[in-house]
């Protein structure tokens, strides 16, 4: 089967691109996969691609890069295709509306997986009606701003699949699109495959990594650990990922005195080796789409302390076991649970434990699987639709 990604970058650094990459590198293996970037902003890629998917791209923003005359004048002009209400909307000009429509419209390809809201709505419209298209949503439903919404009720019922990241997200677009036609289906992000180096969970350690933005709430993990770190000195606070929140992020930590306790640690592309110096992953988020720290935090062995923000934390972590959820935005709450796994090293050992037998579900091998199930149902309903 020819299996078509489009992402909005194959070539940086973020969740939506690791988990695709991670799932494109496997069925690579028995499978014809072709990625479409939208755009191209670096020479080599954060992740690895594998030798044998072939990677094309739209738009090239590399410096040094010259576009056409016409390329360059529909540069000046934002998308009239993605909706201003989907959050890559500043991102996207003419220029990208043209090749994304070009691209479409031309696929030789049995599925189309698309990636974000704004693909979604794109070829729901534009790729031919004799490819399979399903859409993915990294994002929980109520993330996305009502106008988006109102595209999404549109145009969604004419894809043939839309996958979530939870089945708490299932449900969610099952009440909200209602009577569509379009399969509804929950499958988790991946691991990708081999060993994965196991922390000793006795190193003073917390970690957590992700993009430093409004939505990760950093300040307010920064706020807990300052109450533990009273308490307990020796410890201290990794934090991986960058972004606009950094420069107010350090400030947090300057006023709280945090000094050596407390590291800024940039962006890493071998989490697992960060995640294994750690004993305790800290997630401080308002929302998440599905929580991809937590599972690769597990494949090391590390429990996990999150805010029981929606959806993903609820469906990975299950509180007493493998880790701790505590009431969203509650940084009081949250220091405590840091404190009773710091507090507890055989407490700390058993949920690392139990993290570690809790990651073999998340295996790429397992939820390759269940894509090319689905997959292999929908071309089949496919095809049965065209004998008929």
């Amino acid at each position: 089967m020819k299996i078509t990604f489009l992402l909005e970058s194959a070539y940086g650094m973020g969740g939506t691109i690791r988990a695709t990459l991670t799932l494109a590198n496997h069925l690579a293996m028995r499978h014809d996969i072709e990625i479409i970037t939208l755009h191209r902003r670096r020479d080599d890629p954060f992740f690895p691609i594998d030798d044998r998917i072939s990677v094309r791209t739209l738009v090239d923003l590399r410096k040094g890069a010259r576009p056409g005359r016409f390329a360059a004048r529909l540069s000046r002009h934002n998308s009239r295709l993605v909706p201003r209400s989907e959050r890559i909307w500043s991102e996207v000009t003419l220029r990208g509306d043209y090749q994304m429509w070009r691209a479409l419209r031309g696929l030789d390809t049995d599925v189309l997986i698309t990636t974000r809201p704004a693909f979604n709505l794109l070829a729901a419209r534009f790729a031919p009606r004799d490819v399979v298209v399903v859409g993915q949503e990294h994002l929980h439903l109520d993330a996305h701003r009502p106008g988006l919404r109102e595209h999404m009720s549109r145009w969604y019922p004419r894809l043939d699949a839309l996958v979530t990241l939870t089945e708490a997200d299932r449900r969610a677009y099952a009440d909200f699109l209602a009577d569509a036609p379009t399969r509804l289906q929950a499958i988790s992000n991946a691991l990708p495959a081999g060993a994965k180096p196991t922390s000793g969970l006795d190193a003073p350690v917390i970690a957590a990594a992700g993009r430093m933005a409004k939505v990760k709430h950093y300040e307010r993990l920064i706020t807990a650990f300052a109450k533990v770190s009273t308490t307990h000195p020796e410890w201290t606070l990794r934090l991986y990922g960058s972004g606009p929140e950094l420069g107010e992020l350090r400030a947090v930590a300057a006023q709280h005195d945090l000094g050596d306790n407390i590291a800024f640690m940039g962006r890493t592309s071998d989490i697992y080796s960060a995640f294994a110096e750690a004993s305790v992953l800290a997630l401080s988020s308002s929302f998440e789409g599905f929580g991809m720290t937590i599972i690769e935090a597990f494949a090391c062995g590390v429990p996990a302390v999150s805010f029981d923000c929606p959806q993903g934390p609820r469906e990975i972590i299950t509180h007493g076991r493998n880790g701790l959820l505590v009431p969203p935005a509650d940084t009081d709450a949250l220091a405590d649970a840091l404190g009773e796994l710091i507090d507890d090293p055989a407490k700390r050992r058993a949920m690392g434990a139990a993290a570690h037998q809790a990651a073999a579900r998340y295996d790429v091998t397992a939820i390759a699987g269940q894509w090319e199930n689905l997959l292999t149902e929908l071309l089949a309903t496919r095809a049965a639709a065209h004998r008929s």
